[in-house]
């Protein structure tokens, strides 16, 4: 029986496995840092591919959104219902500097807020801060049982909650224009009050006292619609200057003296 060309008998060197290469081989590890206005400043670490022929490392690292616990960066349980996002803005030697980029609120801080027999309001508005950036805040409240209630629901009127809403819109705008971002992010996630609420959150909160009672008040969540063009040394200041951010290299010595000019060779 003969056998056709094209069907091989001994598979030789084609079938031969591939070397298996350990992928992490060929990635560094880079710190990420959060800005000053946050207690903890190393925040963890990230993987990225080894700068190679046309593909730089750097590239690959800006941009790079991370979400971390607010309880985790303040060293504070009781605000860790809050999420932060930090944006990879810079990178200086192995650390990847970061800036605000957004907050939100964890699903079941929210579910908990959520119950029967009140009202729940929502505001958001546009501000923009002083140094250039386009915020979008949300806020959250609830209706509360007024002092010697005994009614069952503390339901609101459309007409209140339009009033609440104005407040609100009002308070946010006059707290978030007045400031700069690192002020502002500040001031929504701090804790002014037994429930971990923010200053802004308790201040509207008390305006709204003579209106509706309200309970259960929050900056919900923070966007950021449109930032500034990038400045490097804003971003460095928000750090806490260079020597702060890490490697600044060494200073170049101005010793050398350049050879004299050969008459012939």
């Amino acid at each position: 029986m003969c056998t056709p060309g094209y069907m091989r008998l001994s598979k030789g060197k084609k079938g031969l496995k591939k070397k298996v290469v350990d992928p992490f081989t060929r990635k560094d590890w880079y710190d990420i840092k959060a800005p000053s206005m946050f207690e903890v400043r190393q925040v963890g670490k990230t993987l990225v591919n080894r700068t190679q022929g046309l593909r730089n490392a750097n590239d690959s690292l800006n941009g790079r959104v991370v979400e971390l616990s607010l309880g985790d960066l303040s060293k504070d349980e009781a605000r860790s219902f809050r999420k932060i996002q930090l944006k990879v803005d810079e990178i200086q030697g192995r650390n990847c500097l970061t800036n605000f980029y957004g907050m939100d609120m964890t699903t079941d801080k929210l579910r908990s807020m959520v119950k029967k027999w009140q009202t729940l309001i929502e505001a958001f508005v546009d501000v923009k801060t002083t140094d250039g950036y386009l915020v979008r805040l949300f806020c959250i409240a609830f209706t509360a049982r007024r002092r010697n209630q005994l009614k069952k629901t503390t339901y609101a009127m459309s007409s209140q909650v339009h009033q609440i809403r104005k407040k609100m819109m009002d308070i946010m705008t006059e707290e978030a224009v007045s400031c700069d971002l690192k002020d502002l992010v500040t001031k929504i996630t701090s804790s002014a009050s037994n429930q971990a609420q923010d200053a802004v959150a308790v201040r509207i909160e008390k305006a709204c006292q003579g209106i509706y009672p309200l309970q259960n008040t929050y900056i919900r969540k923070v966007k950021i619609l449109k930032a500034p063009k990038f400045d490097v040394s804003a971003l460095l200041a928000l750090h806490g200057g260079a020597s702060a951010a890490g490697d600044v290299g060494t200073k170049v010595s101005k010793d050398f003296v350049e050879p004299p000019v050969l008459d012939s060779v």
